[in-house]
């Protein structure tokens, strides 16, 4: 057992820390009713989550995550708060007791499956291989072993931009 003052102590102790964020950032982005603040505690989540990645030593990724989700996600997200109309409420249907109850019955049934899935599958100890994390052994990778799903999320991407075009072309009066 490693002492708090050693490396690995206070490793352990930022890996918590960063576990902490991660989970409190994603608890205030879901229970938040204002949206700056569900977007603050997006943010949280994020940066917490690129923590995590470090920690997994893949610095390449968590930058990416800094950049891409932080930085730019977030940063949408909120603009497209600021250009929304303030005067639009708010339209659910009514909810009544049977919806509660039948939604917290159906998601116990789902974490029953998970955990019996998890419990009876027998899980083989695959070879560990450490991976540098650098952008060359990134690069690599998406060229060579994961080429088909890097070229099927540039073709999902696109399809997002022409969608995106196309609801700013109708405008926001007739969607």
């Amino acid at each position: 057992m490693s002492s708090l003052f050693t490396a690995e102590g206070l490793a352990g102790l930022l890996f918590l820390f960063i576990v902490a964020v991660t989970l409190i950032g994603g608890i205030i982005a879901t229970n938040s009713v204002r949206l700056p603040r569900a977007v603050s505690g997006l943010a949280m989540c994020l940066i917490g989550v690129a923590g995590l990645y470090y920690f997994l030593n893949s610095p390449f990724l968590a930058a990416m995550e800094m950049l891409i989700y932080v930085g730019a996600v977030c940063v949408t997200i909120v603009f497209a708060i600021m250009l929304a109309d303030p005067g639009a409420e708010k339209r659910s249907g009514r909810q009544t007791a049977l919806s509660g109850v039948l939604s917290f019955g159906v998601a116990g049934i789902l974490v029953w499956g998970l955990v019996l899935l998890a419990t009876s599958t027998m899980w083989p100890a695959v070879p560990v291989k450490v991976n540098d994390g650098s952008v060359t052994a990134i690069g690599h990778a998406l060229l060579t072993t994961y080429s088909m799903v890097f070229e099927l999320i540039s073709v999902v991407l696109l399809l997002a931009i022409i969608g995106a075009l196309v609801l700013a072309r109708i405008g926001r009066d007739k969607a």
